[in-house]
């Protein structure tokens, strides 16, 4: 705990007086100030004008980051016959159908991703209560309920981000680790920031993008200016 808590307070110090930074600023100070063990993940939380309690205020959507995530994505499909083959050729870790949906009710989730064929949604719609509540139920939004399992399978392995505003309004995910170059660490970001600006739903009023900071997984958080986040 002692050396976690001079890790931060070092962090802290690092970040100490700046505000508002430009993304490449805030990326090179995360990447200067992280000293874990591990190799971090960046962070960016968005705070929206918005209030998903409404419908016409939800934001939620998919984005494929040009530089991936760094992270090791477990995909699960629900599919039979030539589907289900597609996707385990295609990468999945785990294929299946009722013996799947079995596994998840006796609480068995060893996935981050799930992604389901048209045709498997009654027996994926039994688990709605498990999936639901940890952002995995199949979507035809997100891409995730679709025949063609091979490219679904490919892009959440490949670096694809799901985003969600949860109540407060505020939309996080990963974006990279410390270890990433800067210039694709800033990529990333802004692609992100890019997908969440076009996701802008049309109850939203007055100020959309409120705030942006970013982050690593130990680290303080440090303000961006939104303007530049954006690329404007």
């Amino acid at each position: 705990m002692a050396k976690s808590g001079k890790r931060i307070r070092a962090a802290r110090e690092t970040f100490a007086g700046k505000a508002t930074l430009s993304v490449e600023d805030a990326v090179a100070l995360i990447k200067l100030a992280a000293s874990a063990k591990f190799d971090e993940t960046v962070e960016i939380s968005m705070n929206l004008g918005i209030d998903p309690r409404h419908a016409d205020q939800m934001v939620r959507g998919v984005v494929g980051l040009p530089n991936g995530t760094g992270k090791v994505m477990r995909v699960a499909v629900f599919a039979r016959g030539a589907k289900a083959d597609e996707a385990k050729e295609a990468g999945a870790d785990i294929v299946g159908a009722e013996d799947l949906m079995e596994s998840v009710q006796g609480g068995t989730i060893d996935f981050d991703r799930c992604i389901a064929t048209p045709d498997m949604m009654p027996v994926v719609g039994r688990l709605g209560k498990v999936l639901g509540p940890r952002n995995l139920m199949p979507n035809p939004k997100l891409g995730t309920v679709t025949m063609d399992v091979a490219n679904a399978v490919k892009s959440a392995k490949g670096g694809e981000v799901q985003f969600k505003a949860e109540r407060a309004g505020v939309v996080h995910a990963g974006v990279g680790k410390v270890s990433f170059d800067e210039g694709k660490l800033v990529e990333n970001i802004r692609v992100f920031v890019g997908a969440v600006q076009r996701a802008k739903p049309a109850g939203a009023k007055g100020t959309y993008m409120k705030s942006i900071s970013l982050s690593s997984t130990m680290g303080p958080g440090i303000t961006v200016s939104v303007e530049n986040a954006a690329g404007n």
